[in-house]
């Protein structure tokens, strides 16, 4: 009888991507207290589009007469209502179809007040929904409109009026209006549901007028949704603490093309297990794989001689296979989604090296927020794309609330910023396709750059990507079509959430774009010159991590640029200089630096941590690609810095957690995320933990004082 919570935390959806349903009422009068409700309309949006087959109109008996003032307005008589059902079946019936939608409306602390009096009327239990009130959005743009009224609103967009005062027609125009007020929120930088719930409380004259009236409160702060995360998303971590080569089965069991049916029941009884694998038959097709089930199958349909058969008779292609490198929530994901319960397990040049079965993963049932290791594939537009946000978002509260690792956490973030490219560039080319400019015209991959190519994002992503193609001209008909490419990527990448980088790190930008031949003669000049930018640019890259096509003509160029680094004792030298150039934002008497109560840990703490570790692995020719990994690899190679770098682990980890909280706090906020702190939102503990972690950052100089060979 009320209205549900959303099992997501929405306040990091973009708004395209946010259920929203328009509500509109129709009344006897304008007293919260005492009319009743005669009428309720509403739409949907759904991935920002009005649903115009997804409808709500119902007329309500209010149990009184409608003044004729009223029907003057609207034109509902009283023999309209008279065989209209009360207010608790139509309110049921309306909460049903809403669902976990956020309610916007114009003017609409006034509709959700007199829903909330005909609950209390009627004796039912009241939970407002998540809500937006879009006449406070409008005064943002435009706070001197003749009136407020819809009309003039809706003429100030431009938009035709047609059919007003009934309550669907009304939810209809309040949708038009909506869709032609997004772009001017997206302009001021209000992407998200909280950042647009924080406009609307910068109303407070307007808000406090309406509350004065008895006017239902809107837009209500993002953490006044449940606080105890583990009350709506009960999500088991062990899935997205560990990788599927922790429980597979290796080696993998094959069976020969030939073998009996028979023969292989046999052998999986003696190996306790419920699947064989087979290898790829003459035609060249890829592994199969033949199961307890099918082997019954086959019994039923074919009888005992079946069993005389050759398994290859029977045996599915191709066999269903991860990287042993991916976590176990996407394997869940993936059987739950797929409706299999085997999968073959690959390493980096794809052969099949273990096996896994839903067996395996009984004891790792997570909840329906585990859906978020299959979303990104399924997703078929940059909106849909878009609600992944919010189940990331979901999953890093849960995460956070069991206190895992935050570099565990970052892995996650990570590991679903690079899905998100992947499937960007599977959509670019489907739609390039689809507009008649063809497949690509040359093999290339796609590498995300910097924290997401390392696996240490948080939520305050952007884009840093590039494309190596394996050959054509800057200017010329491949660089033309890659660029092309490009552009679709960033535009869908930034729809759902993770937003054009600054500085201009993407694909879409020549200088991110290249053939082969052109990358590598870059790489030569940021080794050879070595630069400022070449600096930064280089830092960027040798963190990269190809995440879509042919991977092996990226991870060749990274290779190249790898052993060319190394080779170079300048290049390391000012790579260690900028390493070391950097201020921690503490002063005087062990106090923060503040910049309007907020001080930057991740320029004067994580980035010289990282950037330390970068240098190390060029140094000593390490191949590990997170921070962490770097530092323990490089620990083996200097024992005596053992215990420096045990320390400079432990304050990165301290770092990344008070970086993740404080952006947690600031989605529910409505404010834009950063990589900055509030030392007053945390404890005192907190911050003399984060005093000891800075103070461990200005080792980096001690562990880069060092003859580089």
């Amino acid at each position: 009888m009320t209205f549900a919570p959303p099992f997501h935390d929405l306040s990091a959806a973009p708004l395209t991507s946010v259920a929203i349903v328009i509500l509109d009422t129709e009344t006897t009068g304008l007293d919260v207290a005492t009319d009743r409700i005669i009428e309720i309309g509403a739409v949907r949006i759904t991935c920002g589009h009005m649903d115009t087959e997804d409808q709500f109109q119902k007329l309500v008996n209010p149990g009184m007469p409608i003044p004729p003032r009223s029907t003057e307005i609207h034109g509902i008589t009283d023999d309209d209502v008279t065989g209209a059902e009360d207010f608790r079946p139509a309110i049921d019936a309306f909460t049903r179809w809403v669902g976990e939608a956020v309610v916007i409306g114009y003017s609409l602390g006034y509709d959700l007040a007199i829903l909330k009096a005909e609950c209390a009327r009627h004796g039912l239990p009241w939970r407002a929904p998540r809500s937006l009130d879009i006449r406070h959005l409008v005064q943002i743009f435009e706070p001197n409109l003749p009136t407020e009224s819809l009309d003039v609103t809706a003429a100030w967009l431009g938009i035709d009026v047609v059919g007003r005062h009934r309550a669907l027609a009304d939810a209809t125009l309040t949708a038009q209006i909506f869709t032609a007020l997004r772009p001017k929120l997206h302009e001021r930088d209000i992407r998200t549901l909280a950042q647009a719930e924080r406009a609307s409380r910068a109303r407070t004259t307007q808000r406090e007028s309406e509350i004065k009236n008895g006017w239902h409160e809107v837009a209500v702060t993002g953490s006044q949704t449940p606080s105890g995360v583990a009350e709506y998303a009960r999500i088991d971590s062990y899935p997205y603490r560990h990788t599927i080569d922790e429980i597979m089965h290796t080696p993998p069991l094959f069976a020969d093309n030939a073998m009996r049916l028979r023969d292989a029941l046999a052998r999986m009884i003696d190996k306790q297990t419920s699947s064989l694998f087979l290898p790829p038959v003459d035609d060249g097709t890829t592994c199969g794989i033949i199961t307890e089930r099918d082997a019954l199958r086959a019994i039923v349909a074919d009888g005992a001689d079946a069993l005389e058969n050759p398994v290859e008779a029977y045996a599915k292609r191709p066999l269903i296979s991860m990287g042993s490198d991916e976590f176990v929530y996407r394997a869940i994901a993936g059987m739950a989604d797929k409706g299999f319960r085997h999968l073959g397990v690959t390493d980096a040049s794809g052969q099949v090296i273990g096996a896994l079965s839903a067996r395996d993963l009984l004891k790792q049932r997570a909840s329906a927020a585990i859906s978020l290791g299959d979303s990104i594939e399924a997703a078929t537009s940059p909106t849909e794309l878009g609600v992944i946000w919010s189940e990331l978002i979901t999953v890093v509260k849960a995460l956070v609330h069991e206190a895992i690792d935050p570099r565990d956490i970052a892995a996650v973030i990570s590991r679903e910023l690079r899905a998100l490219t992947r499937r960007a560039c599977q959509l670019a080319e489907r739609d390039m396709a689809a507009a008649g400019e063809g497949n690509p015209p040359v093999p290339y991959a796609m590498l995300v750059l910097g924290s997401g190519g390392r696996g240490e994002s948080l939520l305050a992503m952007d884009q840093d990507n590039a494309i190596v193609y394996s050959k054509g001209e800057a200017g010329g008909p491949e660089d033309v079509w890659f660029e092309k490419l490009g552009e679709r990527v960033s535009d869908t990448l930034n729809d759902a959430g993770v937003v054009y980088c600054k500085g201009g790190i993407m694909a879409s930008n020549a200088a991110w774009r290249k053939d082969l031949k052109a990358w590598t003669e870059t790489v030569e000049s940021w080794v050879s010159k070595s630069q400022p930018q070449d600096i930064l640019n280089s830092d960027i890259f040798f963190d990269a991590k190809a995440v879509y096509g042919d991977l092996e003509l990226a991870d060749g160029l990274r290779e190249q640029a790898f052993q060319m680094a190394r080779q170079s004792t300048n290049f390391l030298k000012f790579h260690t200089l900028n390493a070391t150039d950097f201020q921690v934002p503490v002063g005087l008497f062990n106090r923060f630096k503040l910049d309007n109560g907020r001080m930057d840990i991740k320029k004067g703490g994580i980035m010289p941590i990282f950037s330390t570790a970068r240098v190390l692995a060029l140094k000593y020719g390490l191949r590990a690609g997170s921070t962490p990994q770097r530092l323990e690899q490089a620990a083996e190679q200097n024992p005596d810095m053992q215990a420096s770098i045990r320390n400079l682990i432990d304050a990165h980890r301290i770092l990344l957690d008070m970086i993740v909280q404080q952006q947690l706090r600031d989605i529910d906020a409505g404010l834009a995320l950063s990589n900055s702190v509030v030392p007053a939102d945390i404890t005192s503990h907190q911050r003399d933990d984060l005093r000891w972690a800075l103070d461990q950052v200005t080792l980096v100089s001690g562990l880069l004082d060092v003859p580089l060979f």
